[in-house]
């Protein structure tokens, strides 16, 4: 009986938790087929070269991060409140996704293509902000201003470093879900 070869799979959650701990300079077949306790051979079986390889990651990112998330999310229903706090919190909140997608924004910032990628997931996330918040308020300008600051606070919130006066940061976060998604009714929650 011949010795089983390390699945496709393997090879891309090793290279996707190399590209989240140090980014795409760290995805090396080498180093890959080291931290799996493989030879490097059985990579070949799959990939023609290390290419081949990060598309296949950024491939897998991208269905993790809109399709699974999206089918989750109308799964699960809700309010579109509730639908919108679900799509960021799998995507922005996990300890999978969130590393994975602040590596590909980084990476992306040197690769047109890998830009390319993010712009397209970027619009997926948006299109569904859109639609949720755009549910529940019939102002376009509206719902494309806040579609756009529910998913930059989202994203910069983990880069942000500050503070919150006494106030715990999901409790600021939730604050401004209810602030920027409408509840069913269109109408904002009272200030405080």
């Amino acid at each position: 009986m011949g010795a089983q070869r390390t699945p496709r799979e393997k090879w891309i959650e090793q290279g996707l938790a190399a590209l989240a701990a140090a980014g795409p300079e760290a995805v090396r077949i080498e180093a890959l087929a080291q931290q799996l306790g493989v030879t490097k051979g059985g990579f070949y079986g799959y990939f023609t070269n290390r290419d081949a390889l990060l598309t296949a990651m950024l491939d897998t990112w991208e269905r993790e991060s809109v399709d699974e998330v999206l089918a989750r999310v109308e799964a699960e229903g809700g309010d579109p409140r509730t639908r919108a706090t679900r799509a960021g919190h799998l995507t922005f909140s996990d300890d999978r996704l969130l590393p994975i997608d602040l590596a590909v924004r980084d990476w992306a910032r040197r690769d047109a293509e890998v830009a390319d990628r993010l712009r397209r997931v970027d619009n997926a996330r948006m299109d569904l902000l859109r639609e949720l918040i755009g549910s529940v308020c019939d102002d376009p300008d509206e719902v494309e201003a806040r579609s756009l600051l529910a998913i930059t606070s989202a994203i910069g919130a983990h880069f942000l470093a500050a503070d919150h006066a006494g106030q715990h940061r999901p409790e600021v976060i939730a604050r401004i879900s209810s602030l920027l998604v409408p509840d069913a009714a269109g109408s904002d929650p009272p200030a405080r």
